[in-house]
């Protein structure tokens, strides 16, 4: 039993094991279903299953969902049972729909290989300390973003419906044009439903959208996200520096003493 409670419990063991049921799931949406591939992922997903009764009987049911990967982990391995019971089921007596469903949940077992780097822990905090800091701007951008969809809804709804139908496709439309994806698409289409005069007052406008809301808007964005995210690392090391001009002005007194 102990020898059985080290397999299953050896990182490295375990993170083969997901990079091989990673695999086969790759080869399973690129559309290879030969019988040997099935095989390796029953077998992955038991393996998965033995693993996570091995850490409830070492760390006991509390110990073991307190923990966040942990809990990640248990998650998706109850998430697979269903489709790995979907192979042995035929499909006459099931909604396989169900099944297919559950099936396409396996891909977030990928995300099992994260815990695995080194530092992967600091960098989440960092992310989420990043968010906190910088959530006034995000929030400012997308009221931004809202504001400026209702305005086109309503100006080029009958002109532009492709664009502009709706207010959700119109934010959407706002939102390709502030990341650059499709600028000249969207006022070339409206402004081909307007005179040549309205056209390039048209254009115009959409320019001023995309340099306000998309360079300069998404650029600040971006910036005040990236500054928050090392904005931690940048206080440890101007922490360190401080402790080393200490040590410094420490020895220039001793100094200062002997020569006395």
């Amino acid at each position: 039993m102990s020898n059985l409670k080290k397999i299953f419990l050896n990182d490295r063991i375990i993170m083969s094991v997901i990079i091989l049921n990673s695999l086969v799931i790759f080869l399973q949406e690129s559309g290879v279903n030969q019988t040997w591939i099935k095989v390796i992922d029953v077998v992955c997903t038991v393996i998965f299953m033995i693993e996570m009764t091995v850490k409830h009987s070492e760390l006991g049911i509390r110990g073991y969902w307190s923990n966040g990967w942990n809990r990640l982990d248990g998650i998706l391995v109850i998430l697979s049972v269903p489709s790995v019971v979907g192979y042995f089921i035929p499909n006459d007596y099931v909604d396989f729909s169900v099944f297919l469903i559950l099936r396409m949940l396996r891909v977030f077992r990928f995300f099992r290989v994260f815990h695995f780097f080194p530092d992967f822990a600091v960098i989440m905090k960092n992310v989420r300390l990043a968010f906190k800091q910088s959530f006034s701007m995000f929030a400012g951008f997308i009221i931004l973003l809202v504001v400026a969809g209702m305005v086109n809804c309503s100006l080029f709804a009958d002109i532009c419906p492709e664009y502009f139908r709706t207010p959700l496709d119109s934010i959407y439309s706002m939102f390709r044009l502030c990341t650059v994806e499709g600028w000249y698409e969207i006022p070339d289409a409206v402004s081909a439903e307007l005179t040549a005069g309205w056209g390039h007052v048209v254009k115009f406008y959409f320019s001023a959208l995309l340099f306000g809301g998309g360079i300069i808007g998404l650029s600040i964005v971006n910036s005040i996200f990236v500054d928050a995210m090392v904005s931690d690392n940048n206080d440890e090391v101007l922490s360190r520096i401080e402790q080393l001009q200490q040590s410094i002005n420490e020895l220039k007194k001793e100094v200062n003493r002997e020569k006395n």
